[in-house]
């Protein structure tokens, strides 16, 4: 697989980052609150990702980094932003299982 692939990868992700965040900050109201900060902790962490995976071709094994950081995002992010859009905590399994590609992720660096 061509290194480069991750830019490409980043760059949609970057979009889909700015545009939920967007969406997040100017016409999210949830009828609870509190689901707003599980949404801004999404965006925070899916746009603080895709910025290291910008970084994936330079990596020694860019094909891990880069997968599992793009799963960290689908998986983490992505379930808090159900999490928050339904108000309903019972699509919250898979957090952990993104935070753990996350950290993965960049456990990998160190090899």
């Amino acid at each position: 697989m061509d290194p480069l692939i991750w830019h490409k990868v980043a760059a949609f992700s970057g979009v889909a980052a700015l545009g939920l965040g967007t969406y997040g900050s100017h016409v999210f109201k949830p009828e609870d609150p509190a689901y707003k900060q599980v949404w801004q902790t999404a965006s925070l962490y899916h746009l603080v990702h895709t910025a290291a995976l910008v970084s994936a071709p330079i990596t020694k094994r860019s094909t891990i980094f880069g997968g599992l950081l793009t799963s960290g995002i689908l998986l983490f992010s992505g379930s808090c932003y159900t999490v928050a859009l339904f108000e309903d905590r019972k699509y919250s399994a898979l957090a952990p299982v993104g935070g753990f590609a996350f950290i993965g992720a960049w456990a990998s660096l160190l090899f």
